[in-house]
């Protein structure tokens, strides 16, 4: 596990009853406290992904703004961000799974969206291909909202796979049926699907597309709204779900590293995790 704690206490969203708290990040470290220190990641490793106009407005934040209608930021959320990001590339390097807050699976180049101001998955990608030489990168996506941000990131780019399997119709409004290509599989589920329907899509559609694309790095988005007890979400996943979707995610290439996406039930989310972490086999 690779966290820091100043995420458990910067970018202070809890007064405007925002459900991606700092308590998120607390409850975890709590929970799993054996965990190694990561740092912020620079500027050149944040713009691998993200257009330096865009970086900088996040960087000079001193009052409490809407990025837009979900996302709040302030003046500590650029440090919380890039630690985030930092933990992430870590992650790459150790092969772990990077406990973080503010997540990123919505977040644009230029853009923040959805609770995500960072892309922290998808920094982490462009890492391990511009520091590692993990060339071909396949990132899954567990959380039950589209990684829209992710997906139009990588599109068209041969080098990294998006997959997602999350409920459909739901927001964003993305990734429904018809919207995969050469290097993007979406894989809508209706509301109500429990671990018998995602297993069964892994088995038959996702799996078969890793094999098939060799990646040296499976990166895993790992959120957890997709539990029957979330507050955000409409699926019916358990803990033992989870843990065979981690489980199969890591059998699927010869390294796997993870980063933190959604999850918003408190008294869960580190159960959740700890179950992650058995099926990644730590």
């Amino acid at each position: 596990m690779i966290s820091h704690p100043a995420m458990a206490h910067l970018h202070l969203t809890n007064r405007h009853l925002h459900p991606e708290t700092p308590e998120r990040l607390g409850r975890l470290l709590e929970r799993c406290p054996d965990f190694r220190e990561g740092g912020p990641a620079s500027r050149e490793q944040i713009e691998r992904v993200h257009a330096g106009e865009y970086v900088d407005v996040v960087e000079s934040l001193r009052d409490e703004v809407w990025l837009d209608a979900d996302t709040f930021a302030g003046a500590t959320t650029w440090e919380a961000a890039s630690i985030a990001a930092g933990c992430s590339i870590q992650a790459v390097e150790d092969e772990g799974f990077a406990l973080v807050r503010p997540p990123g699976h919505h977040a644009f180049a230029a853009s923040a969206m959805g609770f995500c101001i960072f892309n922290n998955v998808a920094i982490a990608a462009r890492h391990a291909q511009a520091g590692r030489g993990l060339n071909r990168v396949a990132i899954i996506d567990l959380d039950v909202h589209h990684g829209n941000g992710t997906e139009a990131l990588f599109r068209g780019d041969p080098s990294v796979l998006y997959v997602s399997l999350h409920q459909w119709p739901f927001w964003p409004g993305t990734g429904g049926p018809g919207t995969s290509d050469e290097n993007t599989l979406n894989v809508p589920l209706a509301a109500g699907s429990g671990d018998d329907a995602y297993v069964k899509a892994f088995a038959e559609t996702v799996e078969p597309a890793v094999y098939a694309f060799e990646p040296d790095l499976v990166l895993v988005s790992a959120g957890f709204d997709a539990h029957a007890e979330d507050p955000l979400g409409e699926m019916k996943l358990s803990i033992d779900g989870f843990r065979e979707l981690t489980r199969r995610s890591a059998a699927l290439g010869p390294r796997t590293a993870a980063v933190l996406e959604g999850g918003y039930n408190l008294d869960l989310l580190p159960e959740l995790v700890e179950a992650a972490l058995e099926g990644f086999g730590r």
